[in-house]
């Protein structure tokens, strides 16, 4: 399976540097994750990041399609 797919840990932003690893975090449940911005978009007028299935899912919000986020750049060691 590819990590970086619809079921992985990846999004879309509009501005950022490709790739860039951000921390996500969900600010109803603090849930937190990095994933791999890989894409440009969100494309839907007020949002800031669109991010995969997989990664909504471990966020706790993929089954309401939005959630408020927090997203911070994070720079990975190697």
């Amino acid at each position: 399976m590819c990590p970086l797919g619809a079921n992985g840990l990846s999004a879309a932003h509009k501005h950022l540097p490709l790739p860039i690893f951000v921390r996500v975090t969900n600010l109803s449940n603090r849930r937190s994750i990095v994933v791999r911005v890989s894409d440009r978009g969100p494309f839907v007028a007020g949002r800031i990041i669109d991010l995969s299935a997989g990664a909504a899912k471990r966020l706790g919000f993929y089954d309401q399609g939005t959630a408020r986020v927090r997203v911070e750049t994070v720079e990975l060691e190697g």
